[in-house]
């Protein structure tokens, strides 16, 4: 079993959308596909996806709900980890050994916490 494809909410749309488009430049996602309520990032086996709440109340990250992304060696989380900080990210952990993986977690601008991984 494999992650096929992540939604995380905003409650900015464009200002999430220049977030993540400025992280995930040099990567396999490239921007594709963008409704009124959600903006779409796809690879080859992979689709990230931004949205607006289909109820329309704000949106929310989970206490304890982190999303894991294998950006294949250290040097690109490293690179992640950096871009997200001068992109207004915070810091949940910087990059380091933890347990069988190298790892470094942020949140982005709604507070939704992501770890790139090796």
């Amino acid at each position: 079993m494999k992650l096929d494809y992540c939604v995380l909410g905003t409650n900015n749309m464009e200002e999430a959308i220049q977030f993540y488009s400025a992280l995930f430049a040099g990567t396999t996602l490239n921007q594709g596909l963008r409704t009124d309520r959600m903006a779409y990032w796809e690879s080859k086996d992979f689709a990230f996806a931004l949205a607006i709440p289909f109820d329309k109340q704000p949106a929310t990250n989970g206490n304890g709900t982190m999303l894991g992304l294998n950006v294949g060696t250290e040097d690109e989380v490293n690179r992640l980890y950096e871009k997200a900080m001068a992109l207004g990210g915070s810091c949940e952990g910087k990059p380091g050994n933890r347990g069988p993986k190298y790892s470094a977690y942020i949140r982005d601008l709604d507070n939704n916490k992501i770890v790139f991984s090796a």
